[in-house]
């Protein structure tokens, strides 16, 4: 591919990633077809063919014949065990991943202390009281209620590549007692008692 070409590829990439942007579309949402995106780009098909199919093989589109061409979910492809098997073998990578969870995590408890969200947090009690939550579940709503929506979405796609490279699972469960800490601390904006209950449940930083 030529320095034309890839300017062109890279182009035509950019454009669908703002459109999908600006159409605020989903996962399971059409997106326009080969032919539209040449005639809105004025370049070739052919070169549109070339970045489609490229983003089918990532996993992030998938086409339907005789329907279309439509987002998936990227937690169904395989990108993050694809990298995994070429840079995560690097024990620095891997221990840097595991250190920037742990400051966006901090991040979003410092926010908390500052934000006013008894109601949610109240609700989050009750939800662990009357149901068993994994150290994933409680720390996602965690970040969402955060609200910098950035921080939980570099959150969301970071800890892909924790769960492969740490020797535990989304499914991973702590004692339900330092998870109502935790969440009781932010509740009554107790700083120390919520990095207390933090460490207790920070990840084992043992890797595959």
């Amino acid at each position: 591919m030529t320095t034309e070409q890839s300017k062109v590829y890279i182009g035509i990439l950019r454009h669908i990633r703002a459109y999908i942007a600006e159409n605020q579309l989903s996962y399971g949402d059409k997106i326009p077809s080969e032919r539209e995106f040449a005639d809105k780009l004025k370049v070739g098909r052919s070169s549109v063919r070339e970045a489609l199919r490229a983003l089918e093989l990532l996993g992030m589109i998938e086409t339907r014949r005789g329907e279309g061409t439509f987002l998936k979910d990227f937690r169904e492809h395989h990108l993050i065990e694809l990298l995994g098997t070429f840079i995560l073998e690097d024990s620095k990578v891997v221990d840097d991943i595991i250190e920037m969870n742990v400051l966006l995590e901090n991040n979003a408890l410092n926010l908390l202390l500052q934000n006013n969200c008894e109601k949610e947090l109240i609700l989050l009690i009750e939800k662990l009281t009357n149901h068993t939550m994994t150290r994933y579940e409680v720390m996602k709503e965690l970040m969402q209620l955060s609200n910098n929506h950035l921080l939980f979405r570099i959150w969301s796609v970071l800890n892909e590549y924790v769960t492969y490279v740490c020797k535990r699972d989304v499914g991973m469960v702590y004692p339900d007692e330092k998870l109502e800490m935790l969440i009781k601390g932010l509740l009554n904006k107790e700083r120390e008692k919520v990095f207390e209950a933090y460490e207790a449940i920070s990840l084992e930083e043992n890797v595959e």
